[in-house]
């Protein structure tokens, strides 16, 4: 099983992220295979969603980077 986030997988996480967080989140596949997806609201992206694959389980990481100068702006 590889460590990429398929289409399928990309859907279901964008509604379960819609319905847990916001409506607005989407999820978008990066253009190589091998890499985690982004998360986006609007033009603005979020972070990103990597998939983990141990002994048998797969999770989903959800990696969120928030600038200081963001803060800022709140």
């Amino acid at each position: 099983m590889s460590n990429f986030v398929t289409a399928e997988e990309a859907a279901k996480l964008q509604a379960f992220l819609q319905k847990k967080l916001n409506p607005e989140m989407l999820v978008q596949r990066r253009q190589r295979a091998d890499e985690c997806a982004e998360i986006h609201i609007a033009d603005e992206c979020l972070g990103v969603v990597q998939k983990i694959v141990d002994e048998g389980e797969t999770s989903y990481s959800f990696e969120i980077t928030i600038l200081d100068i963001d803060l800022e702006e709140a």
